[in-house]
């Protein structure tokens, strides 16, 4: 029997090596590790889901989405034809937005953030990952985010804060912390929750993904 491709994506402004501590049985699933692209100018979402989808060479993938990552992976789904779409530490729809999220978009205050600033790894890594990051841990995550283009930055801040999805695909896979900062859950719907599961759950809570995700990817009823 053939090993099932699994497609991870990272989240906004992080490298694949976010992945590092992910395990999947050698023996059932193949895993492979999109990154992030620099954006042409005017470029749609919609429109940069397919050039990234277009990196996909295997047919009826597994794919993960990671935060933004999920949102992309989700957009990605039309050109992909996946078996399964699973995100984590993400949002099925703008209707899952914090408040915060949605002054935002209507004030356009995104707009005002100095993603030039990012340059400094503590404050992107407090964007990225919560507030709550200890100094002790800006050199681990340092090497996390590894795309600090402000080119880059603009855009996926704009597309986050603009997605336009308002229904929720009901085949999607949720996987969310109950302690996540940035999408706090009582937002969220129908998702599968991690037990002091916070934004960067995928560093923090590995062993609980590791465990459990082989099972979730072979569900036929997830």
């Amino acid at each position: 029997m053939s090993k099932i491709p699994v497609y991870f994506m990272p989240g906004m402004a992080a490298s694949p090596t976010i992945f590092e501590r992910i395990q999947l049985p050698e023996s059932t699933f193949e895993i492979h590790l999109l990154e992030w692209e620099i954006p042409s100018p005017g470029e749609t979402l919609s429109q940069y889901a397919q050039r990234i989808a277009a990196k996909i060479e295997h047919p009826n993938p597994i794919l993960v989405g990671v935060s933004f990552g999920g949102i992309l992976v989700q957009e990605m789904k039309p050109f992909v034809a996946p078996q399964k779409v699973i995100i984590i530490s993400s949002v099925k729809s703008n209707t899952e937005f914090p408040r915060r999220f949605k002054i935002a978009k209507t004030t356009k205050a995104y707009k005002l953030i100095p993603t030039r600033l990012f340059e400094n790894v503590e404050t992107l890594v407090k964007f990225s990952f919560g507030s709550s990051i200890v100094k002790q841990r800006l050199v681990l995550y340092e090497k996390f985010l590894a795309v600090r283009n402000k080119q880059y930055l603009d855009w996926a801040i704009e597309q986050i804060i603009n997605w336009e999805r308002k229904a929720i695909d009901p085949e999607i896979i949720h996987i969310h912390g109950d302690a996540d900062e940035v999408f706090p859950p009582q937002y969220i719907k129908n998702f599968i929750p991690v037990k002091g599961g916070t934004h960067i759950m995928i560093l923090s809570k590995y062993k609980w993904l590791n465990e459990n995700l082989p099972k979730i990817m072979l569900d036929n009823k997830a």
